[in-house]
């Protein structure tokens, strides 16, 4: 098609290109790194202060080997998403699925008052997901429900990635007892009790939830009133069964099978630190289930696994390369020299601006690892001391560290998550983009709102 926009895995490749380039223009270096077990999480924290020039390294042949270590280093990730595709698809086959969302879409019809409630109400669970065991990666499940359910309120595919990925995005940004961002970042600057400063984190967590939703519940009013406006990517006829489908006690069965999984997966993440390995065998399980529930034969079960499977791999492939990015920069030993010059531009900069470009450093590191953990492992020991030296609260420093870490992820390329979301919902990058860029800036503007007000006014607990 004439205009058409690049493909997800062309733009991933172009910036995999870009930063192979960019191993051949910034310098080398890297800091000496010890292991430190943080909130029962290991990590690799860089020692303040060890940071070296080293020879360069730049990648040229590597550009071709980082997609497949991409794949080994995502392939927890991949088998995942692979699982729990293969096991929708089972579930979706059931029909079970659609014959609830209809019976929701009935009921909505009957009370129109109940409509306005949908959006906000599972957008504040997934926000409180976000900020309470960081849920990332587990929102490539919900956008198998959620895109349907959007479609079946009379919304589009757009409003079906907003109520898991926005939601989940805006509650792990300003989370307030997430162990991989707060807890790490904490424990890294030395901060004591863990968590502590939760109070001002949860009014910041409501005021970014409600903004959140506040711009989704309006682009969903917009689609109702100018049906036209809707982008559907994915055709209705995708998600098994009828419309006109009779809601019989099997549907109920594994509808209550979905719901007492959902559950299971809330308390398993937060009490027993489930993640890929436990939550991929839930998902399968529950697809054997509601195919037994069904009577479906074993070629049923297979081929519609392998039909849910095969549905994921350009998500797969995206991950893989978006993984083969940080390689090739890690391998160059651009990242920490990134690091190290923009810490030392901010040395001697009045307070209100370091903070601001803590933010900003943040924001830019995640381009190059879209990981919260990671990121907080890298940053903190330099950022931390940094506060000390210029008066500025540890707690403003982890808050900078967070809004920077999490706003991001809702726009950069190298994120396999975001990418993966949008492919699998069949939503072209600029599209997602055009939409989501101006929450964005309101996100961005009122995070360094925030920072200035906080810099300046005592809020943290001594």
């Amino acid at each position: 098609m004439k205009n058409q926009f690049p493909h997800s895995i062309l733009i991933v490749s172009l910036v995999l290109i870009v930063f192979t380039a960019m191993t051949w223009i910034i310098p080398a270096g890297e800091f000496t790194r010890e292991q430190v077990t943080i909130n029962n999480i290991t990590k690799d924290i860089i020692v303040q202060d060890s940071y070296n020039s080293i020879e360069s390294n730049p990648q040229t042949y590597q550009i071709l080997t980082a997609p497949i270590k991409g794949f080994i280093s995502a392939a927890n990730i991949i088998a995942f998403i692979l699982l729990v595709g293969g096991a929708f698809s089972i579930i979706n086959k059931t029909g079970a699925i659609n014959s609830g969302l209809l019976q929701l879409l009935n009921l909505v019809e009957r009370k129109e008052s109940l409509r306005s409630f949908v959006i906000p109400l599972i957008m504040f669970f997934f926000s409180l997901a976000g900020a309470t065991f960081g849920m990332a990666e587990e929102v490539l499940v919900f956008i198998m429900i959620t895109i349907p359910l959007s479609y079946a309120l009379g919304y589009d595919s757009l409003v079906g990635i907003a109520i898991p990925f926005v939601g989940a995005g805006v509650g792990f940004a300003s989370a307030f007892l997430n162990p991989f961002t707060v807890g790490i970042a904490q424990g890294i600057a030395g901060i004591t009790p863990l968590f502590s400063g939760y109070e001002v984190r949860i009014v910041v967590w409501l005021l970014f939830t409600s903004i959140a939703i506040v711009y989704v519940t309006k682009y969903a009013k917009k689609i109702l009133k100018n049906p036209k406006l809707a982008i559907r990517t994915i055709p209705e006829e995708k998600f098994s069964g009828s419309l006109d489908l009779v809601f019989e006690v099997k549907h109920k069965l594994v509808l209550l099978l979905l719901i007492i999984a959902m559950v299971v997966l809330i308390v398993g993440v937060n009490l027993y630190g489930w993640y890929i390995n436990e939550i991929s065998a839930l998902f399968v399980l529950l697809g054997l289930l509601s195919a037994f529930v069904f009577k479906f034969n074993s070629q049923e079960v297979i081929s519609s696994f392998l039909e849910g499977a095969k549905d994921m791999i350009t998500p797969v492939i995206i991950i893989a390369l978006a993984k083969g990015v940080l390689i090739i920069a890690e391998d160059g030993k651009i990242i920490d020299t990134i690091l190290f010059y923009f810490a030392n531009a901010s040395a001697d900069l009045p307070k209100l601006i370091t903070v601001e470009l803590i933010f900003i450093i943040q924001s830019v590191l995640n381009f190059f690892i879209p990981s919260g953990s990671g990121q907080a492992a890298l940053t903190m020991p330099i950022l931390s001391p940094l506060s000390e030296v210029l008066d500025i609260h540890k707690q403003t420093t982890v808050l900078a560290y967070q809004f920077g870490d999490g706003l991001s992820n809702f726009i950069i390329p190298t994120s396999g998550v975001t990418m993966g979301i949008l492919e699998i919902a069949k939503v072209p990058y600029n599209t997602w983009l055009k939409w989501i860029l101006p929450l964005f800036v309101i996100l961005v503007l009122t995070a360094m709102l925030i920072l200035a007000l906080v810099t300046y006014i005592n809020v943290w607990p001594n």
